[in-house]
């Protein structure tokens, strides 16, 4: 079995990437401001969205800070406010802002992945429009250790055999009823997939996902995505067609992308 989904002749479709940047976080204060080789790690996101071939980058900040510190590379930067309860809701004000049609496609880079390959804005892209009936796309790779799989830190999702998503869980999802009948020490198959945040959406599906409450679902596994599913909508997920590095959590993190970008 592939690992990664065929990207070999594709034509990209016209797009929109938005890299939300907040200001405050719990774990890195201040981190889209973080500086990584002399530049700030909201910068690295930038210039790596610029070079997918999206036909506009624009980052959206609710802090002035972020804004004084992008101008300066030429970047688009829209101040929204300060009060949405998740990086979805920013993105459907910045789809008023930008008066963009309900069949517009938007991709959500967030801004710790300074090491975000272009490619996979651009399949995430692809991957939406390739699907009409769906209103997200978003992409996964295979788990290959049992630690990563028990990990409730790592989303996992199951999908249909046409690469739609039935479920996303921080559990270890497909349960294998024999073999995890005690924990084990190695997986036998690929059959299990950790997602990957990376997001594209039709701007109309943003002005209605605004308007629902948080599903059940979603507040139990504190997964936005799992509104989408629970009132009904399609998601796509495709196999990434290249590695995704993790993006910067912790302070280890932080560390561990500065040596490499040093």
């Amino acid at each position: 079995m592939a690992v990664f989904d065929d990207m070999a002749d594709f034509k990209v479709p016209d797009f929109t990437v938005v890299v939300p940047a907040r200001y405050g976080s719990t774990r890195l204060p201040g981190k889209p401001l973080l500086e990584i080789a002399g530049e700030p790690m909201v910068a690295h996101v930038w210039r790596r969205a610029c070079q997918s071939h999206a036909s506009r980058v624009v980052i959206a900040t609710d802090d002035s800070r972020i804004c004084d510190a992008m101008l300066p590379y030429g970047a688009e930067v829209i101040m929204t406010r300060d009060d949405h309860p998740s990086g979805t809701d920013r993105l459907a004000e910045v789809a008023d802002i930008l008066a963009l049609t309900d069949d517009a496609l938007l991709v959500n880079v967030q801004g710790d992945e300074p090491l975000i390959p272009p490619a996979l804005i651009d399949q995430v892209a692809l991957r939406l429009a390739d699907d009409p009936d769906a209103s997200i796309a978003t992409l996964a790779e295979p788990i290959n250790d049992v630690d990563t799989l028990f990990n409730p830190n790592v989303v996992k999702v199951v999908r249909t055999l046409q690469g739609r998503a039935l479920y996303f869980s921080r559990a270890p999802i497909p349960w294998d009823r024999e073999e995890f009948k005690v924990p084990p020490t190695m997986l036998a198959t690929d059959a299990w997939l950790r997602h990957i945040g990376l997001y594209a959406y039709r701007a109309g599906f943003l002005a209605a996902y605004r308007d629902w409450p948080a599903s059940s679902l979603e507040q139990l596994e504190q997964l936005e995505q799992l509104r989408a599913l629970q009132n009904g909508h399609v998601i796509q997920v495709a196999l990434a067609c290249e590695v995704n590095p993790t993006g910067v959590d912790t302070a280890e993190d932080l560390a561990r992308v500065r040596a490499l970008l040093a």
